[in-house]
Order: structure tokens, then C-alpha cells, then sequence
């Protein structure tokens, strides 16, 4: 067993999908002296700070299968938009290929790594740093206004919007599965055409109303504390991790924080944090005010923002790192969480985010599993 360790899709330790980061690997990527000083749990990529001349740097791997060096030049672009416009992200100081490999090195930031060691979905250590949290999402939406590229070229881990932002959600799924063989492939193990129609369909319904009214935009994707470094006074220094980010919206985004931040999927019957719910959008609209179509579309977004990522996700096990265990997970992440907001918690939470953003909801609760 590797000594290095990685999160995994529950609360374990569990051995990583790619070995670590070497001296010697890193040292051929930023040059002779490199040596490794910290390595990343995170399980997707293998990354790490490393030391070079009294310089710090985070060069993260990934297969090429995953992200080729066109793949990655799209988040980059967006990652220079955003240093352009005043956002405190990080730079991207090299990018190589090397063999079946794609590496990328960047500056370390500004600020302290307070929740680095934090499992997914880990809630907020305070409701001041829930506040902070959405006060820095808005501010890089703000930045990321006129960076008008095409979505992202189709690849694994990134969490997209286009089947559920679509008015016919089971046509644009099946050209979402045409476009993703290995995902196609790996769907073929369950039951999810009838999933979809029970549980899946129902929420974008709800949806579908409130689509014309979200603007487009570029947006982070995976907004969760732990890749958020944070000053001494408790504000966001530097956001990290663009490797989901894609064209969206700004209340996609925010709907990928609350569900990131405020519920504990892997810890189930610990409650909702209602204040860092309330805390993160009221940090949200006190710098960039939501629109009337985007408060009226975020509690109906909420219970589908995670689903196309956790369909990228299972085709990135099935395809890429063939574990049948982490499929089946993906697949439960993708209905399961959908579903949970039928339950009693889930409603709750609804109803939290509609009466901070002063909407009233109203309808029939999804189906759930008989």
C-alpha cells in the first residue's frame, strides 16, 4: 500500500487513483533542485507543493485522458481573464506534456489553506466564513464577465450545464451520452432511463420555466472552502482549482456552493447548516445582487446541480480508472442526492434558499426509489 493517501468517496483513506508526485518527477518539470514538500489528498489528479530555490510552486499531473494540454488551455485562458480583472487567482506559470502525462505548474497563492485536509463536502468552520465564501464567488463573477469562450471541448471531470439548462433535458442526455462513450458504456450497468423519468425529469421541470432568464457565463465549478485560501482576518486571499470550470451560469455556480458547503452528503442524518446557507448567499447578493430570474431559479437548480458532474464522474471511473465500486457511487451521487431532496431535509433546505433570495416555492416533492 501506497504511504500516500487520498480522499475517496467516503470518509476513509483510501489509495490514490494516480501514484504520487516524485523529486525526481517534478524536479524534470520545474527544473534541477525541485523537491516535494506537500502532497494533495484530493483523489482526481496527483498534485503538489513543491520547493525550488526558496520558491514554493503547485504542479498537479493528470493522464492525458483526462486533460490533454488543449484541455487544460481552455481553464488557463480563463484562469488569465480572471488575473486580468483583478481576481486574486492563481498563475499559471508552465504547462508540458510528457508521454501519456499532462502537467501544470502554478504559483501557490496568497493566504493560508485552512480546510486542505477537509473531505468533501465539509461544512464551513463559521457562518464568517460562509459570508466571505460568497462575497469572493461574486466578485470572481463579476471578473469573469467578457470572457466569452465556447464551453469546454468534451472530457471527464468537468461539471458542464447543458443537459439540465436544455427546455428538452432527455434530448439533450441522450446527445450528452452519444458525445461520452465510456459514459454511454458505463450507464449501461443501471437503470437510469427510468431514474431519470422519476426522479431527474420532475426537478427539471420545475426548472425548465426559468432557464431564459440565466445569462452564460464562466464559472468556477467546485466552490468549497478547501479551495479557497484565507487571510488572518477570515477573507478569501486566492481561489484555487479551475479544473471543473465551464461555461455556465452565476446561479449554477452559487447552487454548486450551497450543495458543496452547507450539506454533509457523506455524514447523512447531521442537518443543514441554515445560517451558513443564509450567511453564503447574503455574502452572495451583497456584491453582486441576483437578478429576479436567478433568485426565481436557484432553489429549483439546487436539487440538479451536481448531476452532470457526477454523470462526468462515473464515465472518469468506468472509462479511465475502471473501478466498478466508484461507478456504483457515482451513479447512487447522481440519483441519490437528487433524490434526498424529496425527504424532509432536503424540502427544509429548499426552503432556506428561497426565502433568502425572497422567493416562494410551491408543487409536488420528486419521486424516490420504491
Amino acid at each position: 500500500m501506497s504511504a500516500h493517501l487520498a480522499h475517496g468517496l467516503g470518509t476513509e483513506p483510501v489509495e490514490p487513483d494516480w501514484a504520487p508526485l516524485t523529486d525526481g518527477e517534478v524536479t524534470e518539470v520545474v527544473g534541477a533542485g525541485a523537491r516535494v514538500v506537500w502532497r494533495s489528498p484530493r483523489p482526481l489528479s496527483a498534485a503538489a507543493v513543491v520547493e525550488r530555490g526558496g520558491q514554493r510552486l503547485f504542479v498537479k499531473r493528470h493522464h492525458i485522458g483526462v486533460r490533454s494540454p488543449e484541455g487544460l488551455a481552455e481553464e488557463h485562458a480563463f484562469l488569465r481573464h480572471l488575473r486580468e480583472h483583478g481576481a486574486p487567482v492563481v498563475e499559471v506559470l508552465h504547462t508540458a506534456a510528457r508521454g501519456t502525462w499532462t502537467y501544470e505548474v502554478h504559483s501557490t497563492g496568497a493566504g493560508q489553506d485552512l480546510y486542505r485536509d477537509a473531505l468533501s463536502w465539509s461544512p464551513f468552520r463559521s457562518r464568517a466564513h460562509a459570508t466571505a465564501a460568497g462575497e469572493a464567488l461574486a466578485r470572481l463573477h463579476l471578473a469573469a464577465r467578457g470572457f466569452d469562450a465556447p464551453r469546454r471541448r468534451v472530457q471527464p471531470l468537468v461539471a458542464s450545464f447543458t443537459v439540465f439548462a436544455a427546455q428538452d433535458a432527455w434530448g439533450a442526455l441522450e446527445r450528452f451520452l452519444e458525445e461520452r462513450p465510456q459514459l454511454a458504456s458505463g450507464m449501461r450497468r443501471f437503470p437510469w432511463r427510468e431514474d431519470v423519468r422519476r426522479v431527474l425529469l420532475p426537478l427539471h421541470e420545475r426548472l425548465a420555466p426559468r432557464l431564459a432568464g440565466l445569462e452564460p457565463l464562466w464559472t468556477h465549478n467546485d466552490w468549497h472552502a478547501s479551495n479557497l485560501l484565507w487571510g488572518d482576518d477570515g477573507q478569501v486571499r486566492t481561489v484555487l482549482d479551475f479544473g471543473m470550470s465551464d461555461r455556465t451560469t452565476a446561479v449554477h455556480d452559487l447552487a454548486t456552493a450551497i450543495e458543496r458547503n452547507t450539506v454533509q452528503w457523506l455524514r447523512p442524518g447531521r442537518p443543514v447548516r441554515a445560517e451558513d446557507v443564509t450567511a453564503l448567499i447574503d455574502g452572495y447578493r451583497s456584491v453582486r445582487p441576483l437578478t429576479p430570474a436567478e433568485s426565481a431559479a436557484l432553489p429549483e437548480l439546487l436539487p440538479l446541480v451536481h448531476a452532470e458532474f457526477a454523470l462526468s464522474e462515473l464515465g472518469y471511473f468506468h472509462g479511465v480508472t475502471r473501478s466498478a465500486e466508484n461507478t456504483r457511487l457515482a451513479y447512487e451521487y447522481c440519483v441519490g442526492h437528487a433524490e434526498w431532496f424529496a425527504g424532509d431535509d432536503g424540502a427544509r433546505l429548499l426552503d432556506v434558499v428561497a426565502h433568502a433570495v425572497g422567493v416562494e416555492r410551491r408543487g409536488a416533492r420528486v419521486g424516490t426509489r420504491r
